[in-house]
């Protein structure tokens, strides 16, 4: 073809062929996926008390386990810090003037996005 080949033709990258599917099925119907292999030879470390094999193998597996958590950004109003309050037992309304400033706790909730 002149100019190379045609944008997006072909198998893309990393896909499985029809041969390595076929050959990862078969495996998968036998029970031995390489994740169980992985697993059962973890197991067998940490039968052995070998821990630090154990735990270099399941640092491996884990991402095929558990899904890894996303990170968030706490912010308070507008991007700025979260306000906090402190109660204390001992102390009384008049000696935390700061609180007779705060917004009622039904209208600070409503600021507070779903979800």
């Amino acid at each position: 073809m002149r100019g190379g080949p045609r944008k997006g033709a072909g198998r893309p990258r990393g896909a499985a062929t029809k041969r390595t599917r076929k050959i990862a099925d078969r495996e998968s119907q036998k029970g031995l996926t390489p994740l169980e292999v992985m697993l059962k030879a973890m197991r067998e470390h940490a039968d052995k008390q070998d821990w630090d094999a154990a735990a270099s193998i399941a640092k491996d597996a884990a991402p095929y386990m558990h899904a890894k958590l996303a990170s968030i950004q706490h912010t308070g109003r507008g991007g700025g810090p979260i306000q906090t309050v402190t109660y204390r037992k001992d102390s009384s309304m008049h000696t935390m003037p700061s609180l007779a400033r705060l917004p009622p706790a039904a209208e600070m909730m409503r600021a507070v996005p779903a979800g």
